[in-house]
């Protein structure tokens, strides 16, 4: 049962929510709502520890919103058994997919953090006088000259 510690099943259950709701909205008001499903399994992925996990985490998320498409929701469903064989598959490789996109997406983000932290870093060790002002040199120019003569 140590193996399960490690997962975040909240943000899983709340991916999966997001995404089944989206599709939901989407078929009662506007199809263009279909696209905004992706956020659910985003948010899995981000929240996944690593990359091959946000991968089945993201294949488990979409298990509602291949139900709902079972159900009609997207309301044509292929006649064939072939069909609707075809159609999980591609829910679950979606699903997978954009989880990953979110796993990718982290891991970017903190290595960005960390490069960052990194320079910052690397300027703590230097003096910085900020209430010392270099001593203006005098303008040698000629209406220098002439402002001297006066």
């Amino acid at each position: 049962m140590r193996k399960f510690t490690n997962y975040n099943f909240k943000s899983l259950v709340f991916g999966a929510a997001i995404a089944a709701g989206f599709v939901i909205l989407g078929s009662m008001y506007s199809e263009f709502l279909y696209a905004f499903a992706s956020i659910g399994f985003l948010y899995v992925g981000y929240n996944a520890p690593n990359i091959k996990t946000s991968a089945l985490l993201g294949a488990f998320a979409s298990t509602p919103v291949m139900y709902l498409a079972l159900d009609g929701v997207f309301k044509e469903i292929p006649p064939t058994e072939q069909g609707r064989i075809t159609m999980i598959i591609a829910i679950l490789l979606v699903g997978m997919l954009v989880a990953v996109i979110g796993a990718w997406a982290k891991r970017s983000r903190v290595k960005a953090k960390e490069e960052y932290e990194k320079k910052q870093k690397i300027g703590k060790n230097k003096k910085k006088n900020k209430n010392t002002k270099e001593p203006q040199k005098e303008n040698k120019g000629l209406l220098s000259k002439i402002s001297k003569k006066e």
